[in-house]
């Protein structure tokens, strides 16, 4: 699996053929009970996949940054659905379910980069990209599902992320730092971490978070989360990596009742941009 962390938006439970939770801003679907064509994956755990094996990259073309183009968005989009999703390659019409997921996703994107999803102060989609060129003999999933062109390049986005500044992400346990007033304005939640199965290995996802790390303290933020499945070790570690520690616990009841893995709550303490 790909996933590294949770999206800002809640997976509901998962009794249905697919059915994210009406409440998640991020991948929205429509409800069918015939058969399971694919299954969720423990989105708002964090999770590495350390079995598969992963391709060596040349990193001097890499490009970690912030991206506003629809373009890219549209790629990022490509590429969660790519990871947060199992399908069955057999299954009928799995294609149309990839590309309605996709679509979503990028609509919702669209909307909390753009400033317009009600409980969010700010939102920055960070994606890790390489050049096509150095890919393509890699894996042509990849290559075709999130590729995007820029300056006339076309590139991959092979991870990503999402910075969201707010006091909380939907059925998410919530951070407790900073205190008192400006709360909303200091406190900052990591989410749909996630890096292409054939990149693992790399050292992306750390340099994803320290991008983001970099981003926060641009906005003011002091304390910054990410939530994590408390049996993902490899995932804990990474975050531990980076400097995040343990707070808190989700209660065994809301992990029943949103059918998913209980998950802990992780957290850094930022210095101001003046102070580094």
């Amino acid at each position: 699996m790909a996933l590294l962390s949770s999206p800002p938006l809640s997976i509901p439970k998962r009794n249905h053929h697919y059915a994210p939770n009406p409440s998640n801003p991020r991948l929205q679907s429509s409800v069918s009970t015939t058969t399971r064509a694919f299954r969720l994956r423990p989105i708002a755990a964090s999770h590495v996949c350390t079995t598969e094996e992963s391709l060596w990259i040349d990193k001097s073309s890499l490009i970690i940054a912030e991206t506003v183009s629809e373009d890219e968005l549209w790629a990022s989009a490509c590429l969660r659905v790519r990871s947060f999703y199992e399908f069955e390659p057999s299954t009928y019409g799995v294609q149309d379910h990839k590309t309605c997921l996709a679509e979503r996703e990028f609509e919702a994107l669209k909307e909390r980069v753009a400033g317009k999803r009600s409980g969010f102060t700010r939102v920055s989609c960070i994606n890790a990209t390489l050049p096509l060129s150095h890919l393509s003999s890699i894996s042509d999933d990849l290559c075709a599902v999130c590729k995007f062109t820029v300056n006339g390049e076309d590139r991959v986005v092979v991870g990503s992320l999402d910075i969201n500044q707010c006091l909380r992400l939907p059925d998410e346990i919530a951070g407790m730092k900073p205190e008192g007033i400006g709360a909303d304005f200091a406190r900052a939640y990591l989410s749909n971490v996630c890096v292409a199965r054939e990149m693992h290995r790399n050292g992306l996802g750390y340099e994803l978070v320290e991008k983001s790390k970099r981003v926060a303290q641009e906005w003011g933020i002091s304390d910054l989360y990410v939530h994590v499945a408390v049996d993902n070790e490899p995932a804990k570690k990474l975050y531990m990596k980076s400097g995040f520690i343990y707070e808190d616990d989700e209660p065994a009841w809301q992990a029943r009742f949103l059918d998913r893995p209980r998950r802990i709550l992780l957290w850094i303490g930022l210095p101001g941009i003046h102070d580094l």
